[in-house]
């Protein structure tokens, strides 16, 4: 169903900024990918541990590169470059936690590594024409890399990094009327840099709070996988605790400046139904996972 979504969605979706990733149903915005990262969670939590004396071998590594490649190639294709990583990340995770072999990992690591530095170079070498191609992740990384000649892409970003530093320790209040406020003004208007808005209105002392918070969720994930009565559970719990850490680690970078923008949006705090639905589905599976030792103890 969910490979179906992700198909339906290239066709028949709601197009916006140049992605189609929504479909518009009765007003209401739906989107396919956010629900998909839940169910990949809960199919290799499955996956893994019914193949968990096998998880080395070449058949089981190549039926889950498989399994996962075909909804992130789906997800990419939108584009949705930024879900595309994150789902990535949480099948390494997964695949990590389930006991591959560090004979695998180093070998991986040793090779991917210098894959992205020269993409990035070339990326960088190569910047104007991938761009006039219609490349635009080339446009966010050349804004990142150099902000003055690529003011324009830049602009919102920059935008958020003086808006988290004009909140000072305590911020100007929570929706205030400052007529220099960032937000009041207009120069952030994407949902995804809510954390900017956060640091203007709450100051240091705000965000602060909201990165404990998040860390506390993903400390729980870890504290219940661990009390896990089986593989599976503990797969999940895990897999939520990196969705949740991955996902507000990126949206927190992008609006620091540390990384490229990504348009990822901030778990739990950020404006948007699909991702607060489906996020608080996978934590309630967690919560009843937390449940399962005590009912069968």
């Amino acid at each position: 169903v969910m490979i179906v979504l992700l198909l339906l969605v290239l066709f028949a979706g709601d197009n916006a900024k140049g992605a189609q990733r929504w479909f518009k149903i009765a007003g209401i915005r739906f989107q396919p990918s956010e629900i998909a990262k839940i169910i990949l969670i809960l199919f290799f939590a499955y996956f893994f541990s019914r193949f968990e004396d096998s998880i080395n071998t070449v058949r089981t590594l190549a039926l889950s590169a498989i399994f996962a490649g075909i909804p992130l190639f789906l997800i990419l294709k939108q584009p949705d470059n930024s879900t595309t990583i994150l789902t990535a990340l949480i099948f390494a995770t997964l695949l990590f936690i389930s006991g591959l072999s560090y004979k695998i990992i180093m070998p991986v690591l040793g090779v991917s590594v210098p894959i992205v530095l020269i993409v990035i170079s070339y990326i960088y070498t190569h910047a104007d024409a991938l761009i006039k191609k219609g490349f635009y992740p080339a446009a966010r990384i050349m804004s990142w890399l150099d902000p003055t000649n690529y003011a324009d892409t830049a602009a919102q970003q920059r935008n958020s990094i003086w808006a988290i530093g004009s909140g000072q320790l305590f911020g100007k209040g929570l929706n205030n009327s400052v007529v220099t406020s960032m937000k009041n003004t207009n120069y952030i208007i994407e949902p995804d840099f809510i954390f900017a808005v956060a640091g203007e209105e709450l100051g240091f002392i705000g965000t602060i709070s909201i990165i404990i918070l998040l860390l506390l969720i993903v400390i729980e994930c870890i504290l219940i996988a661990r009390k896990a009565k089986d593989t599976s559970g503990r797969l999940i719990c895990c897999g939520m605790g990196a969705l949740i850490g991955f996902q507000a680690f990126i949206n927190l970078c992008v609006a620091t400046g540390l990384m490229p923008n990504t348009g990822m949006t901030l778990p739990f705090v950020s404006y948007g139904l699909t991702s607060l639905v489906s996020l608080y589905m996978g934590m309630g599976i967690v919560l009843n996972v937390g449940l399962q030792p005590k009912k069968y103890s």
